[in-house]
């Protein structure tokens, strides 16, 4: 297939987990800035806007990963930015988890950036030029007693770890990979009724908002002297109490 170049600028992203929420905040605002977007989830439907395809699958299985990878590249020709934000959440006491809950975990929040992110920089190499962002939690830094979440914690921890550690292997190669940390953020996860009692958990005092993490992932991406930079949008959790 040939590449239809669609965007003011010619850039494209692959924003994964984007059929809601962050995510879907994410598109919404790549493509406000001229980008190409490949919008992929679990479940999401089709784009009448010709600036972006969407991809439905499971970033757990290599094949969902391979046809994001592809449709970007056939349709538009080149990969910019892979936002990593498909991931899922699952908080309780340690010995409370199961093999079960274990698998889930390493597939999306490892797995998946595996699958993903291996695709998406051999692809950048070629060009020359590539941006990632990983998206992790405070919880990785500020544990709370009130909210045990120790293997999603892992997970979500090791994209700190190989965001720093991929952000040296590639800084001479033109790719920058960054992450940002997060902490409660209104999305359709949450509870309504429960933003009250998290807000307390921010110093700021208040939970954040979708426009919060879309203007910090806005910022790593305008900002080419960023690189391995871990950044908390996070109502100051990650200060202190």
């Amino acid at each position: 297939m040939s590449s239809i170049v669609v965007s003011n600028n010619g850039k494209v992203a692959i924003v994964t987990g984007a059929s809601q929420g962050i995510g879907a905040g994410l598109a919404r605002a790549y493509r406000e800035r001229g980008y190409a977007v490949i919008a992929a989830a679990r479940s999401i439907g089709t784009s009448e806007d010709p600036g972006v395809v969407t991809v439905e699958g499971d970033i757990a299985d290599p094949d969902t990963a391979q046809r994001i990878v592809d449709a970007a590249v056939e349709r538009f020709g080149r990969i910019d930015t892979l936002i990593n934000n498909a991931g899922i959440y699952i908080g309780k006491p340690f010995t409370d988890y199961t093999l079960e809950d274990f698998n889930a975990l390493i597939a999306v929040n490892l797995a998946g950036f595996f699958h993903m992110t291996t695709r998406a920089i051999k692809q950048m190499l070629d060009q020359g030029r590539g941006h990632v962002v990983n998206v992790s939690t405070t919880l990785v830094e500020q544990a709370d007693s009130g909210q045990p979440a120790a293997l999603s914690v892992l997970t979500k921890g090791g994209l700190v770890a190989v965001t720093k550690s991929l952000a040296i292997e590639y800084a001479s190669r033109g790719l920058r990979v960054n992450a940002v940390s997060l902490g409660v953020i209104k999305t359709p996860v949450h509870d309504a009724s429960s933003y009250a009692g998290m807000a307390a958990l921010h110093p700021i005092g208040r939970v954040g908002e979708i426009e919060d993490v879309v203007g910090g992932v806005l910022y790593l991406e305008s900002a080419p002297f960023v690189t391995g930079e871990i950044l908390h949008i996070d109502g100051g959790q990650s200060a202190g109490h």
